[in-house]
């Protein structure tokens, strides 16, 4: 009877531990999480020739030697199971590289889905994970649209995570950065003075360093290819919209004058107005001077005006002087700011130094613009992409975006740059 019950006992401690041993491991399923990630606002082509990143996500895949890359954060290190879902007529096989591991999956017209494994991925920076075709059967390698990657439920991951107005072109553009400069209180401005410099190998096709910004426009240069390079000078027009055509004649920005060679017309998409650039093959670890002014015409509407210093030449161009009207305003809200317009370079480094900001009243007098305040746009405040920083160094402002890092600077931070107390030598009388 008593090897009866201790044969019972055993039995019953046995189903407790498998059903307690269930549990623990339904739990540890329970624990994950499922984070898609859109290839869509996320991938960029990295290296060959053909496939486009558009809207459904990698498609025109023909180049054997294309590398499709998506860069995500993880908050700490995390053992992630990695996912493809992509399309294709045909057989194909599709290799994921991460931290020098490679794995090659098959991808058939029944199998949208494929699982690469379990990688160690790291925490607390951007992981590079590498798509590559290795085999096709037909023409294309296939039409991906989503990186799936299972995740333990108290991992976060930093990428652009939804397309609510648009972020996967602004995610894919990567994110903007700010300076907004402190100015004298209760003092009408009129000059605004600049210098920017682009230190070598942080001047990407797509680049906007835009230097004199103020309330109704923005100053700057700009990488806008691989073979051209322009000063460009822009007023949005009192009419909001996005299309230049809509603006009804009384509230267009109106042309008053343009210096030599430089090309003016308009522009659209974020807010429309006047719009004027010179083509000007400017380099990296060269100082350029900007010098612009804002004042009211008397009758209801202000003048914009630019003058860019050309180091070649030793003197002041004329960019453009317009007239906004409807608008009755001095300088206001002197900032600068940098930028990625070309989504596909959207991935790459640039770095600016924004140096010795001035501006003068209406009574001729400089002020000094030593303290300036950190901001970004929307994608950098969603916290969608962290790689972006500012602040000061070798006593100068900067500003840097793209290139996946983690920058160190939270928005909203402020910096106070050193004083240099020499102001602008501009003769304002010998201005074209």
């Amino acid at each position: 009877m008593k090897q009866m019950y201790n044969s019972f006992f055993t039995a019953l401690l046995l189903l407790l531990f498998l059903a307690c041993s269930d549990s623990t491991s339904q739990e540890n399923e329970i624990q994950t999480k499922t984070e898609t990630i859109a290839l869509a606002g996320n991938a960029f082509l990295t290296s060959g020739n053909s496939g486009m990143v558009s809207q459904n996500g990698i498609s025109g895949w023909t180049d054997p030697d294309a590398v499709f890359t998506v860069f995500v954060k993880l908050s700490e290190p995390a053992l992630t199971e990695v996912k493809l879902r992509a399309n294709t007529a045909n057989n194909s096989s599709i290799s994921v590289e991460i931290n020098g591991d490679t794995r090659t999956e098959q991808i058939t017209s029944e199998q949208n889905l494929v699982s690469f494994g379990e990688f160690e991925l790291p925490g607390g920076e951007y992981i590079q994970i590498d798509l590559r075709g290795v085999e096709k059967a037909g023409t294309e390698y296939a039409e991906a649209s989503e990186l799936i990657l299972e995740l333990p439920l108290e991992t976060n991951a930093a990428y652009v995570k939804d397309n609510e107005n648009g972020r996967y072109y602004w995610g894919r553009r990567g994110p903007s950065v700010h300076l907004s400069y402190e100015t004298p209180d209760e003092t009408d401005l009129k000059w605004f003075y600049s210098e920017v410099t682009v230190p070598e190998d942080e001047d990407p096709a797509g680049s906007f360093y835009m230097a004199n910004g103020f309330g109704e426009g923005y100053f700057g240069i700009q990488v806008n290819s691989e073979t051209e390079r322009r000063v460009l000078f822009s007023v949005w027009s009192p009419y909001q919209t996005d299309n230049p055509e809509e603006i009804p004649e009384e509230k267009r920005i109106q042309l008053l004058d343009s210096g030599e060679g430089v090309n003016v017309g308009e522009f659209g998409n974020e807010g429309s107005g006047g719009q004027s650039f010179l083509r000007y093959d400017w380099s990296a670890e060269t100082t350029y001077r900007f010098l612009n002014s804002v004042e009211p015409d008397g009758s209801g509407n202000s003048i914009y005006t630019a003058y860019f210093f050309s180091p070649d030449e030793q003197e002041w161009r004329l960019i453009a002087r317009f007239l906004r009207p409807q608008t009755d305003t001095w300088y206001t809200r002197p900032h600068s700011f940098l930028e990625s317009f070309l989504t596909r370079n959207g991935h790459l480094s640039r770095e600016a130094l924004y140096q010795n900001q001035w501006v003068m009243d209406t009574s001729g007098i400089w002020h000094e613009l030593t303290r300036a305040t950190f901001t970004g746009d929307d994608i950098a405040q969603s916290g969608y992409r962290l790689d972006f920083d500012g602040g000061v160094i070798d006593g100068v402002f900067f500003l840097q975006n793209g290139g996946f890092f983690v920058g160190e600077t939270a928005l909203g931070s402020e910096f106070t740059r050193p004083d240099s107390g020499v102001q602008p030598n501009v003769n304002m009388d010998d201005l074209p």
